[in-house]
């Protein structure tokens, strides 16, 4: 499992990107990079990283699902993932 801090980090991150998301079109339509700058680092969408949903595993992160592959097995194995049988994979 992740520590705390950082979930709550990309937390942070997804909130400061919803919020300045239209703002920052506007800036960048507008080729105003002085302005662009002065946003919070954290604002930019490219700064976010994939995070399993259950234990914030960074890596082997499934899209599809939202979580990690070892989350994902340990489900699959147990039937909670519909659709989806230890037979299937």
């Amino acid at each position: 499992m992740a520590k705390e801090s950082m979930k709550a980090r990309e937390r942070k991150r997804e909130r400061l990107v919803a919020q300045y998301a239209e703002k920052r079109a506007a800036l960048k339509a507008a080729g105003d990079w002085d302005a662009l700058q002065k946003l919070p680092k954290d604002s930019s969408k490219v700064r976010m990283h994939n995070r399993c949903k259950l234990t914030g595993r960074p890596r082997g992160y499934m899209r599809q699902f939202g979580l990690s592959r070892v989350t994902f097995r340990e489900m699959a194995s147990a039937g909670l993932i519909p659709g989806i049988t230890k037979a299937s994979w």
